[in-house]
């Protein structure tokens, strides 16, 4: 009976997330995310829209601090919070209703101020897996940014500013095994055939064989074929220029057997092979940002604090300048084609079998190293890293420390986006102005109407202050000024929803380890509808 339930379990979790599953992060990432711990500073509408987008997808758990109640306003532009919620705890409100969306998630809220919490219980935050802040004032952003910085947590930062959306992420490292990249050409070895391809490719004899036989054979074994010839005839050069690769696909197009008529006959592969020449012929080589990690300093020293990434890297460094020679783990897989199912199936086995012979002894060495066993990471997981040895990445984010201070402020950066006086960098800088309004006056310019016109002043010696004390040689016009006075330090629905999608996307990222997150400024201008990232 209860083996039945769990079953049942299982099947209603995966037509749940079915989507997510098969399309996205798949189980693996759903895993990762099922066990994460998110908390959620301020229940404000931009805290709620995350976290809607991170507890539908079915994220393990979630904590919301706010020692906030609920007020009119937030019942104005919070689809979280209704009437009835009016004078109630924040925190507590917001959890029991975004709870509804997804009974597999568990909620949590704590009635606290993160100044307080950051003044009795400075590690209460070390606990999560993520760290979201949304609408904080500086002075608390700084402290708590700080004191994640020092445990290692990931901050997400986030706020909506009238028509303006601003995120930061603050992570001393995140390491990405599949970061997805677009457009990705097929690892096929074609320019540099492994002694296991080689030998299969010799076992065909296109000239003797079949005629059924002939238009079956894959694609990748013609190209190979001919590509055999053209070398033969070109002092061993692959075609290279645009003419040279004309005339191999003309090669190919010889092979085409003709009936007693002289008529070529109808094969599909040989159409195949022709279009797929440039794919063919792609260079095997190892990226540049790969060598940048092979190269970096935790690539190259063994310590026993070294995390898994960095073991995985180093043995497929070790394999790289041995059994490699000189190239990455091929990557196992082949598109699909017209062929057979016998010659396919076989041909997919040559490459399967070549990628089974990963950086697997490398691996247990520097665990001997390290006095560790080699178990305590996982076959599927060695399996998965050279499988996308191609595609690692490494994202390192300046501390908030770094950004805020007067010596490391990244001025070159922001300088040379403020030729266009509208780019986005502008928003950065009157958000920034706008912090400073708040520490000189203990509220946001324009939240009273009756102090618009007077605010506007004191804002515009705001902004003046913050170029002047960084040293920043440009100007902001006043009618970015005027914009942000009007404001009022207002959160509108319709920006927060987006910056809510958005920022949850990079939740997800950071979780999983999937997909590669922008490192480390994102400004959305939801009255031009443009974004830009910077890194400050």
């Amino acid at each position: 009976m209860a083996s039945s339930a769990v079953g049942q379990s299982k099947v209603s979790k995966e037509q749940k997330y079915d989507r997510q599953l098969s399309r996205l992060w798949g189980d693996h990432g759903q895993e990762a995310l099922e066990s994460a711990h998110v908390c959620l500073i301020n229940a404000t509408v931009t805290g709620t829209e995350i976290l809607k987008n991170l507890v539908l997808p079915g994220i393990g758990s979630f904590t919301i601090v706010d020692g906030n109640q609920v007020t009119g306003e937030d019942v104005g532009n919070n689809f979280f919070l209704n009437r009835s919620s009016i004078g109630k705890s924040r925190a507590q409100c917001a959890t029991e209703l975004l709870q509804e969306l997804n009974s597999d998630v568990s909620g949590n809220f704590m009635e606290e101020s993160p100044e307080k919490l950051l003044d009795n219980d400075p590690t209460f935050f070390h606990r999560f897996s993520v760290v979201v802040a949304t609408q904080l004032p500086e002075s608390i952003l700084l402290r708590l940014a700080a004191n994640l910085w020092n445990a290692s947590i990931p901050l997400l930062v986030c706020r909506t500013y009238g028509l303006t959306g601003y995120m930061r992420i603050a992570i001393k490292e995140h390491t990405v095994i599949e970061s997805h990249p677009d457009n990705v050409l097929e690892d096929l070895r074609l320019d540099l055939p492994f002694l296991e391809l080689k030998r299969h490719i010799n076992s065909y004899d296109l000239e003797h064989m079949e005629k059924k036989d002939h238009s079956h054979t894959p694609w990748i074994i013609l190209v190979t074929k001919y590509l055999e010839k053209w070398r033969h005839e070109h002092s061993g050069q692959l075609p290279k220029t645009y003419k040279e690769k004309e005339a191999f696909r003309d090669l190919i197009r010889q092979g085409i057997l003709k009936n007693e008529n002289g008529v070529p006959a109808d094969e599909e592969n040989f159409d195949e092979a022709v279009k797929n020449v440039n794919t063919a012929l792609n260079i095997t080589k190892i990226p540049s940002g790969i060598e940048e990690i092979f190269n970096d300093k935790r690539c190259t020293r063994t310590t026993a604090q070294i995390p898994p990434f960095w073991i995985l890297a180093r043995a497929v460094k070790e394999f790289v300048s041995k059994e490699g020679q000189g190239n990455l783990p091929v990557r196992g897989t082949i598109p699909d084609m017209i062929a057979d199912s016998d010659k396919f199936i076989a041909l997919q086995n040559v490459y399967r079998e070549r990628e089974s012979a990963s950086p697997r002894a490398h691996k247990k060495k520097f665990f001997f190293l390290l006095l560790q066993p080699p178990e305590s990471i996982p076959e599927k997981d060695i399996r998965l890293f050279c499988r996308n040895s191609a595609f690692l990445r490494v994202v390192c984010c300046r501390s908030l420390a770094e950004e805020y201070s007067i010596e490391t402020t990244n001025k070159d950066e922001i300088a040379s986006y403020m030729d266009n006086p509208d780019s986005e960098m502008v928003l950065y800088l009157m958000l920034r102005a706008i912090d400073r309004f708040y520490q000189q006056h203990g509220r946001y310019p324009g939240v009273y109407n009756y102090q618009v016109e007077e605010d506007i002043g004191k804002l515009k010696a705001c902004v003046n202050g913050v170029l002047q004390e960084y040293g920043l040689p440009v100007t902001v016009k006043d009618d970015y000024v005027h914009e942000f006075c009007r404001y009022g330090a207002a959160e509108p629905h319709t920006v927060a929803a987006f910056l809510g999608g958005a920022a949850a996307h990079e939740v997800v990222k950071i979780i999983t380890g999937q997909f590669v997150p922008f490192n480390n400024t994102f400004i959305y201008n939801a009255m031009s509808q443009t974004a830009a990232t910077f890194r400050l």
